[in-house]
């Protein structure tokens, strides 16, 4: 006997509530049409979400002897994974309103008002030099604008990073905790993002000079941008490293013999320096839960040990610590000396610092700290 088709009905949906999310926002649709289900161009499918909309769209009551969509019911959920998000039933597609259409229209005249306002500003920008037209064009539609008076905090020390910054006009000021001026960011400029890859709040209070334009872009559009165009990791990772390098000539050399506190300089920040000098040394890391151990030759990193992991899984873990003591001392044991690098240095810190939001701990079982270098 032939199964009977299941019959799913063409509907709209709009998300109402998100907790904690890692794709989707308030305020955005969810559309079944023939069988699909679509959400915005540039956001991924969820298969929880998927599969709680096809639930939905499979029930039928009788209304009037038409069989359409539950009406009664009217929030949903997805049924969660790391986050939740409701939605709610907005209109049948099969009953469409004039009302309904005059919506898209008005959204499709903001998108195009939008677009000839900011898209030549944002082509000026360093940034997106390496985006075509068309990708320069998907941004811009996910960017905020905001104009910021003078004098007013842009962002409050210790705040958690939900934005990353784009000065299209004026200038802000990065200030130190006795309030004295660290640097100043003017147009073209960018900040926001360290916050943003790292998970970690912001380490400094951001004030505005003038009266200042800014482009903001959500944690969740920041993200997919990244995983969109990987040209922009590139750029956003040379821009990290410029930043270390600055921090390196305003502290001095790196010298043998040099110790700190992780909670002073993190690990990204510290392998930067010693990447942007081209230093050969080995940093060892005092954790409590174990030690860690990284051994650069002229900068790139040739092996690395914590605990019972090794190599790009022991530099990921150690990228993601905040509290433990570090030192460097001048030299690398002779086995290393013609090791190759275990990954290209931008590229692998890049990726890591991306991982952290979504690992905060690695999970290893209990060990000696002994083994950390290879066997000859």
């Amino acid at each position: 006997m032939k199964k009977k088709e299941e019959k799913f009905r063409n509907a709209i949906f709009v998300i109402v509530n998100e907790e904690s999310c890692p794709l989707y926002s308030v305020g955005e649709e969810i559309k079944v049409e023939s069988y699909a289900l679509s959400l915005s161009n540039y956001k991924p499918g969820c298969l929880y979400l998927a599969r709680q909309v096809a639930a939905v769209v499979a029930t039928k009551e009788k209304l009037g002897g038409i069989s359409r969509i539950p009406t009664r019911k009217t929030r949903y959920d997805c049924g969660g994974c790391e986050g939740l998000i409701h939605f709610e039933y907005k209109k049948d597609r099969d009953f469409a309103t004039l009302q309904m259409k005059l919506l898209d229209e008005a959204e499709e005249k903001r998108r195009k008002k939008h677009l000839e306002r900011y898209f030549g500003v944002l082509r000026k920008i360093k940034l997106f030099d390496p985006l075509e037209d068309d990708a320069l064009t998907d941004l811009t539609v996910l960017l905020e604008f905001k104009t910021i008076p003078f004098g007013k905090m842009v962002v409050k020390k210790g705040s958690p990073g939900t934005n990353f910054f784009i000065i299209l006009q004026g200038q802000v000021e990065v200030r130190a905790d006795d309030g004295s001026k660290l640097v100043d960011l003017g147009e073209g400029e960018m900040f926001g993002e360290m916050s943003l890859l790292s998970a970690e709040p912001f380490t400094h209070s951001i004030v505005s000079l003038n009266t200042s334009q800014l482009a903001l872009l959500s944690v969740k559009n920041f993200k997919e941008i990244l995983k969109k165009y990987p040209v922009l990791q590139m750029f956003l990772f040379k821009l990290l490293v410029d930043r270390a390098q600055a921090m390196t000539l305003k502290s001095g050399n790196i010298a043998s013999g040099m110790t700190g506190e992780l909670s002073e300089i993190a690990p990204v920040d510290l392998f930067q320096l010693i990447n942007a000098v081209r230093k050969t040394g080995t940093i060892d890391i005092t954790l409590e839960k174990g030690r860690g151990m990284v051994f650069f030759r002229e900068g790139e990193i040739v092996y690395a040990g914590y605990r019972k992991l090794r190599k790009k899984e022991a530099v990921y873990a150690l990228l993601g610590m905040t509290n433990g003591h570090f030192s460097y001392t001048k030299g690398i044991p002779d086995i290393l000396n013609n090791a190759p690098p275990i990954g290209g240095f931008m590229g692998m810190m890049m990726e890591g610092v991306q991982s952290l939001d979504e690992s905060r701990a690695v999970k290893t079982r209990e060990d000696d700290d002994t083994g950390l270098l290879p066997e000859p």
